[in-house]
């Protein structure tokens, strides 16, 4: 009978010990995680926000007693230190705990800029289930709300924000919104939408300091001062892992893993938004920070736990963003690669854009703003490392093209195009 340890309480650690105990009924686990809630999804705080649901709605198991059914044994607390040759965790209140196995699932934590005033009251991270309490409480119709930060957390945040009606101003750093998934005509046109539904938005800008109480007071980088009743920070996250150092686990921006998400010590996991996976389509490691990879790492690292075989078949960025109505996508390497080439559509009456970028006569990548219908096309071509053949300069001349670029190559990837027909896939004629 073996113990596993799991150190982090959201989607990946609760995955994980579900799987464990579907394929070891007699081992024990143990997960940590460091709040004294039920294990909950973040993803799911804007809809307390909006009041579609309450906490409750938030956990990410529902049943009464199903951790204890399960004899999954909860304990709280946050990791300190690993020693991976007498193969305990330190939790931060002295205890130890040993383990056979181990899975590092701690996630990602906000980042915190160095800002003057940022520890003031009134000024909070959207991050948490106490966050999401403060923010409540200030963030009532018609209050003056200013957020830094216009990525992929902070457009779902300002959508909840503002259908509570607040008088919102978003401040972003970057030239663009959501600069980390979109291009600049993609960003450009998130950012004209939102403009258009009344929150006020300004890039290429930071806020230098938060300055007074009740209001807020905070100075921008452009020379304005603003007031608010309620500063949100969400600056971007990082992984969590810095209880790590000296440990002997290896890590660059997560921890790193295999294909069987096992990390460079044996017996020692790790899967969600801590862990540094393979893409399989830039050709190396990423920390892809969305639950669908999470889940399906979770799952393979706990099969390995077991000692089952299972393997990652690697990940891909893929974002879906809804932003005050509109909805955008990004797969893959939209933003290109040296040498590689790109096309663009942009239909500005329609707040539409599609952008490709390609490798040779792949597409590495894309971005979509407003355009919903068959996108999963595009997934397709991009994770299929699709030759495309002559369809390549048919979308460089008309991106809007991709669905049929797809039935013609995708469909056909791993088949002669027909008896006696020495094409190959890709090579089908352009219509």
């Amino acid at each position: 009978m073996r113990h596993h340890v799991i150190l982090g309480a959201g989607p990946a650690g609760v995955i994980a010990a579900e799987t464990i105990r579907r394929h070891a009924p007699q081992d024990r686990i143990t997960l940590v995680g460091d709040e004294p809630h039920p294990p909950y999804s973040r993803m799911a705080i804007p809809y307390l926000l909006v009041g579609h649901i309450d906490e409750a709605g938030t956990h990410l198991r529902k049943r009464p007693g199903h951790y204890d059914e399960l004899r999954i044994e909860r304990v709280q607390g946050r990791a300190l230190q690993v020693d991976t040759q007498r193969r305990t965790v330190r939790l931060q209140d002295g205890r130890a705990l040993a383990f056979d196995r181990l899975l590092i699932a701690t996630g990602s934590q906000p980042v915190k800029p160095p800002i003057h005033g940022v520890e003031l009251p009134g000024v909070h991270h959207c991050w948490t289930l106490a966050d999401a309490r403060a923010i409540l409480q200030r963030a009532g119709p018609g209050a003056r709300v200013l957020q830094l930060g216009a990525g992929f957390i902070g457009c779902i945040i300002m959508e909840a924000l503002k259908q509570r009606g607040v008088q919102l101003t978003v401040v972003e750093m970057g030239d663009r919104m959501v600069p980390r998934m979109m291009g600049p005509a993609a960003g450009g046109m998130i950012q004209r939408w939102c403009e258009r539904q009344g929150v006020r938005v300004l890039t290429g800008t930071r806020i230098e300091a938060i300055e007074h109480e009740a209001p807020l007071r905070a100075r921008l980088s452009n020379g304005e001062h603003i007031a608010a009743d309620l500063v949100i920070i969400a600056a971007g996250v990082r992984p969590a892992i810095a209880f790590l150092e000296g440990s002997g686990i290896r890590c660059l921006q997560g921890v790193l893993t295999d294909e069987r998400m096992q990390t460079n010590v044996e017996g020692i996991f790790a899967a969600g938004d801590c862990a540094e996976a393979f893409d399989r389509v830039s050709g190396r490691t990423i920390v892809s920070a969305i639950q669908p990879n999470a889940a399906e790492q979770a799952r393979v690292a706990a099969l390995n736990m077991v000692g089952l075989s299972a393997e990652l078949r690697g990940v891909t960025q893929i974002n879906v963003l809804d932003t005050l109505g509109l909805i955008s996508t990004s797969f893959g390497q939209w933003q290109g690669v040296p040498g590689g080439e790109s096309a663009q559509w942009v239909d500005e009456a329609h707040h539409r854009v599609i952008s490709l970028a390609f490798d040779g006569d792949r597409l590495i990548g894309s971005n979509t703003v407003g355009w919903t219908d068959h996108v999963g096309a595009l997934r397709g071509l991009v994770e299929g490392q699709v030759r495309l053949g002559r369809w390549k300069e048919a979308l460089r001349r008309d991106p809007t093209q991709f669905m049929a670029a797809y039935l013609a190559t995708a469909q056909a990837q791993a088949a002669w195009c027909g008896p006696g027909d020495t094409r190959r896939r890709g090579d089908a004629p352009v219509r």
